[in-house]
């Protein structure tokens, strides 16, 4: 089923758990390849990226065993006995297949692969990984629909500075340093918490990386490393996402296991439209007022405001009081959902990477289609508040990157039923 009927039903309130992220639980998996053993990860959110993770990893010749909620364990066997290349349509899927590269290349000396797909929201080249492991001595053979690389040897430790401060790149890149020979550097790395938990995963399998949280990561490779167990940290997307339900209902949702640390300068833009944080119990509770403020917003590398959260926003604020200017200033491509708030009944022009809304008394429900996972959701959420009766198409998107979210948000008390 791929298209959820939403009404309206007022506030929503509860407690709701958003479980790991997508973005630390699918470089994770590919990092258990670095090492022979069986690996155990706990919270690990049950979504379909996470399953063709899993057949990826079955195809190069590891076990993965799925049968406990929430928990992964992943044998991976021998270097000599990993596959180094699996079906393209594997690869095709999703864009977080790119980071089996460094782990194959660093470990195996080589890999196959056909080039990553996954949400379609502008141009993100992989030149940054390439350049990055190409200056660590592999070599690359790629034509228009896929790529090959070879190392002779161990990878070669070398001093990095990215272009910019790509997530995938510089989860990719760490992942090789850890088994090169000799002392890495990767300059103006990723600083997100997703890039920091995939590094205390690496370090309780035996690497040594300091840095961790910062700009500039440093990584002495070590020979070998061993399998490990590691609690994925929590998606403070998801958790945007159930905390944007309070607002733009002007609800009461606490995620209890939401990281405040993780989203501080979201939590200011929360408190500037006028919801109510409350960071006194488990997790971080969320009050929406009776109708929110405009406020203006702008995507910027973490600590900054995330681009995965400015669907969410956008969303809210094409509800709220007043004029609002939303800046896009990391993907070109990722208004592409401002239509279909318009077919709702919002008020919205764009130019270039920015967004003027003019916030209406409400919305009014109409038939509407996520092009991507954040898209999708964030239609879901103004179906919350439109009139009469919303369906959005695309929910196969949604199911890529949030665990249950119509069942979740039906325990908070909103009207979401799958369309017949």
């Amino acid at each position: 089923m791929s298209s959820l009927v939403v009404q309206p039903r007022g506030p929503l309130s509860g407690e709701v758990q958003a479980y790991g992220a997508k973005n630390a639980v699918l470089k994770q998996m590919a990092a258990c390849l670095l090492a022979t053993g069986i690996h155990h990860l706990r919270n690990v959110p049950d979504i379909a990226d996470v399953v063709i993770m899993s057949e990826l990893l079955v195809a190069l010749g590891c076990h993965v065993d799925r049968s406990r909620p929430h928990e992964l364990f992943i044998t991976v066997p021998t270097a000599s006995e990993i596959n180094t290349e699996a079906p393209p349509h594997l690869f095709e899927a999703m864009r977080a297949s790119i980071v089996i590269l460094g782990p194959l290349l660093t470990r195996c000396g080589e890999a196959s692969m056909a080039l990553p797909g996954g949400d379609d929201f502008g141009h993100r080249p992989i030149n940054f990984h390439t350049d990055g492991l190409s200056a660590m001595g592999a070599v690359f053979h790629n034509d228009r629909t896929s790529i090959r690389a070879t190392s002779e040897g161990r990878l070669r430790a070398t001093h990095i500075t990215l272009e910019y401060p790509s997530h995938t790149a510089t989860d990719n890149l760490l992942m090789a340093c850890v088994l090169a020979d000799g002392r890495s550097v990767i300059e103006n790395a990723a600083r997100e918490p997703e890039v920091e938990d995939l590094g205390r995963q690496l370090v309780a399998m035996g690497a040594r990386i300091e840095g961790l949280g910062t700009s500039r990561l440093t990584i002495i490779g070590v020979s070998e490393l061993s399998a490990a167990e590691h609690d994925v940290v929590t998606d403070r997307v998801v958790s945007a996402t159930y905390l944007a339900s309070s607002l733009i209902t002007g609800g009461d949702v606490r995620v209890i296991d939401a990281r405040a640390d993780h989203m501080v300068m979201l939590l200011r833009k929360i408190e500037a439209m006028g919801g109510v944080v409350d960071l006194a119990g488990d997790g971080v509770g969320v009050k929406g007022p009776a109708r929110l403020r405009a406020c203006d917003v702008a995507t910027l590398p973490y600590p900054g405001v995330a681009t995965d959260y400015k669907p969410l926003i956008t969303t809210m604020l094409s509800v709220a009081e007043g004029v609002s200017v939303v800046t896009e200033n990391l993907f070109v491509g990722r208004f592409r959902y401002v239509d279909e708030l318009v077919r709702l009944g919002a008020s919205i022009t764009t130019e270039g990477h920015h967004a003027m809304i003019r916030g209406v008394p409400h919305l009014t429900g109409t038939a509407v289609h996520g092009s991507d996972i954040r898209a999708a959701a964030a239609l879901v959420l103004a179906g919350l508040v439109a009139e009469g009766t919303t369906i959005v198409s695309g929910m196969e998107h949604v199911a890529r990157g949030y665990d249950d979210l119509p069942g979740r948000l039906a325990a908070l008390g909103a009207s979401v039923t799958w369309a017949s």
